[in-house]
């Protein structure tokens, strides 16, 4: 290439990709230990194309400075006299299932006893007798406690027997206070069940409320609870989401008292969330639950 006239006409052809301008004088400077300079020209019509042009000057570039440095000061300006190993915290080998058993518990004991949770009401109502409801003096929210309890107790059932099943099945060590596990997931069971009765409460089919729930529970359990990405990450409405959706604060608690070793102390802030959860969807359900038939 003669000028830049040149360079751009034969750029705009597609002859060229890459163009690199050594100024003069350049071995002399560098020799001298002067400050030198280096102009490479990309082509960035096709970015991905261009993208690569661009690693592999910058790879040229760190390898002529490798051997400058060599040249100057010898091998050892490049070769350190340290080893770097990395080891991981609390999962030391990096297995899978350390962090995949303990995730699926929340989802386990969120989709179903909501599921079941909805069908206790909307079953009455499509069959009629949630008659019995209304004729009776019994108030609204000894209504949905009482269809709310018999599945909190089976939902516990559930967690001992999918925490028994990741301990000794799939090998997955415990570390941290059972105790506090043990709480969170009581909490967290009345909080699922609690949402399948808000959505019972104003549905009237089954097949509609089988589908509500398990969109309203799944989507934002798996996509904004931490379980792929973590909570902090996510931005915009998905941040909103994950910072006050209840299976966040499980999975952090799950994962917390699993490999971290954590106790109550420890999980005070995902313990209060649950805690303000409850009675916010209790009260909903009440809300939203009528006393008579419209």
């Amino acid at each position: 290439m003669t000028d830049y006239d040149d360079l751009d006409r034969r750029m705009r052809s597609g002859e060229l990709s890459l163009a690199i301008e050594i100024p003069p004088g350049f071995g002399r400077d560098v020799a001298r230990g002067s400050e030198v300079q280096i102009g490479a020209w990309v082509d960035g019509a096709m970015p991905s194309r261009a993208e690569t042009v661009r690693s592999y000057v910058q790879a040229m570039h760190a390898t002529w400075l490798t051997q400058r440095a060599r040249q100057l000061l010898g091998n050892a300006a490049t070769t350190g006299d340290y080893q770097l190993e990395v080891r991981f915290l609390y999962n030391p080998d990096i297995r899978s299932i350390v962090a995949m058993a303990p995730a699926v518990i929340p989802i386990l004991l969120l989709i179903i006893p909501a599921i079941l949770a909805t069908l206790s009401v909307v079953r009455e109502k499509e069959l009629g007798s949630i008659i019995n409801f209304y004729v009776t003096p019994v108030t609204r929210i000894e209504f949905l406690l009482g269809k709310q309890l018999p599945y909190v107790a089976l939902a516990m059932l559930n967690f001992f027997l999918l925490t028994a099943f990741a301990v000794f099945a799939f090998g997955v060590p415990f570390r941290g206070s059972f105790v506090a596990f043990m709480a969170a997931a009581l909490l967290y069971v009345v909080i699922t069940t609690a949402m399948g009765l808000v959505i019972s409460s104003f549905m009237t089919s089954q097949i509609a409320a089988i589908f509500a729930t398990a969109l309203l529970t799944m989507i934002p359990a798996t996509q904004y609870s931490g379980l792929v990405d973590p909570v902090s990450s996510l931005q915009g409405a998905g941040a909103i989401i994950g910072r006050i959706y209840p299976t966040a604060h499980f999975v952090t608690i799950t994962r917390g008292t699993f490999s971290k070793g954590l106790d109550f102390g420890d999980l005070t802030g995902p313990f209060v969330a649950l805690l303000i959860t409850i009675p916010v969807l209790l009260g909903l359900g009440v809300l939203f639950l009528k006393k008579q038939a419209n």
